[in-house]
């Protein structure tokens, strides 16, 4: 291959079709259109196969990034997808939702000089390609003789059980809701992600050999000790993420009305609400919306609000766009749909209409002071300046915590703010027991919680002493006596 330099290759990044703004926000359909196999051939040119290869330290997962565009640009995209999936079964999915900018495209190094490469949006190319034709990873040749159990059916429980298969462990995941896929299926709407995609990419986990049980929830029906002590498994993995609400403590907040985006997006997309009248789940009358927080839950909150029918979506944030934490692409999408955004407006009191519900969203001006510990500016209320906006219902997505069931059922422990504590090889304080992904760093990216399963796949097999690993565990596996516990659990 001819040595490409920044000035032979293609300047312009290849855009990417997108439906028409008035279009799109009447339905569920998908925004973004994909690159077709000329859009992928010509983006492909614009990669430099860098020897240092940044773009790969910048995946959290390690995907062969200049291999699989090589591939793909000698128009072997079978080749680009087994390059892929190495490190990732979830092509599809990460080429739609991971903020690239950020990781593997915002170390690029043609990005020093132009736009970095799409890799995105080549590796949903490959993804959406290997769905189509039905590709995917072998199931392991010999089974271990070991069980493993997976708590959560999230990015980072599929990405740990897809390891574990490869490694021959007969795995089983389980899920609390109906169907699997966790933040991909009840937090992503289908204008992002669609659950036909999610579906597929699922859909190879049980060409693995995994099983998934759903309608399960752990910590409930048994306790994590119960998976290891009665149930055969030799190890566990905790991955249930961190989907518990944060409200800002406000008066009015137990209004008719108020909500958090957890509950709107898991009622319109995984209860079907958005398909009422086909199912009895409808989420009532928005109105006019006031959605708190400016992250890439809030836009999906109020896209989601938008398609519903609300007669009016308002963004209130109290820092400016600058600060936003939501992905450039998923703000501008909310601007060309429609949402009306206050900048540098924080919400002081939810009002009351007098019968139990919200007539309006009581707010103050605020202004940017010096940089906080996150290095942004930290805001500063303008005195004499509340303001009340007009809005029959209040979302809040402002955050999540963890979820607090398992760390009530078991001898796990906790940190301070009530996530799981691990080591650096993500085992927990219970033996056999590991955790990663949202539930022990906090809520993050697609990717990062990937990643996280893929960290805890490697500390579990050298657990077990599989592929060569040393045990940590010894010969003898299960939980030691001192750890046992007894939690009271609802017997059907």
């Amino acid at each position: 291959m001819k040595k490409r330099t920044i000035r032979t290759i293609p300047q312009e990044r290849t855009a990417m079709t997108e439906r028409p703004a008035a279009e799109r926000a009447r339905d569920f359909g998908e925004v973004a259109c994909g690159y077709t196999l000329a859009d992928a051939l010509r983006e492909s040119q614009r990669c430099l196969f860098c020897p240092d290869e940044p773009c790969v330290r910048g995946c959290p997962v390690g995907i062969d990034i200049p291999g699989f565009i090589e591939r793909l640009g000698e128009q072997d995209v079978r080749g680009a997808y087994d390059a892929i999936a190495d490190a990732s079964l979830l092509p599809a999915i990460c080429g739609r939702v991971c903020p690239q900018e950020t990781q593997c495209e915002g170390v690029c190094t043609v990005g020093d000089t132009l736009e970095p490469v799409a890799i995105g949006r080549l590796e949903r190319f490959v993804g959406d390609a290997a769905i189509c034709e039905g590709w995917a990873g072998e199931p392991a040749a010999e089974r271990s003789g070991f069980a493993v159990a997976i708590v959560g059916s999230g990015p980072a429980g599929m990405a740990c059980a897809a390891d574990l298969a490869r490694l021959g462990c007969d795995v089983t995941v389980f899920e609390a809701f109906q169907e699997p896929g966790g933040v991909l299926r009840y937090g992503i709407p289908d204008f992002r992600l669609p659950n036909e995609v999610v579906d597929a990419e699922i859909g190879k986990l049980a060409r693995l050999g995994i099983a998934i049980r759903a309608n399960t929830l752990v910590g409930r029906l048994f306790t994590l000790e119960d998976l290891i002590r009665d149930r055969g498994f030799a190890a566990v993995f905790v991955a249930t993420g961190a989907g518990t609400p944060t409200f800002m403590g406000i008066e009015g907040e137990s209004l008719n009305g108020v909500l958090s985006a957890n509950e709107l997006l898991t009622r319109a997309n995984l209860m079907r609400a958005r398909d009422f009248p086909a199912y009895d789940t409808p989420l009532g009358r928005l109105g006019r919306v006031a959605v708190v927080g400016a992250g890439n839950t809030a836009m999906d909150a109020m896209r989601v609000c938008r398609r519903l029918g609300a007669d009016k979506v308002t963004c209130v944030y109290w820092r400016g766009r600058a600060e936003a934490p939501a992905r450039a692409e998923e703000l501008h999408h909310a601007e060309e749909e429609g949402i009306e955004f206050r900048w540098l407006t924080e919400p002081v009191a939810i009002l009351d209409d007098g019968h139990g519900a919200v007539r309006g969203l009581r707010c103050r001006r605020m202004e940017l002071g010096d940089p906080d510990a996150s290095g942004r500016h930290r805001p500063v209320p303008v005195p004499d300046s509340e303001v009340d906006l007009e809005c029959d219902s209040v979302v809040f997505a402002i955050g999540t915590n963890a979820n607090p069931i398992l760390g009530q059922t078991s001898k796990l422990a906790l940190d301070p703010r009530g996530y799981i504590k691990v080591d650096g090889d993500l085992a927990t304080s219970l033996d056999g027991v590991f955790a990663g992904g949202d539930i022990v760093t906090g809520a993050a990216t697609v990717i990062e919680a990937m990643g996280a399963g893929r960290r805890a796949a490697r500390s579990i097999a050298r657990y077990l002493g599989l592929g060569g690993a040393d045990a940590t565990g010894g010969t003898l596996f299960g939980i030691a006596g001192g750890q046992h516990n007894y939690a009271r659990v609802r017997v059907a």
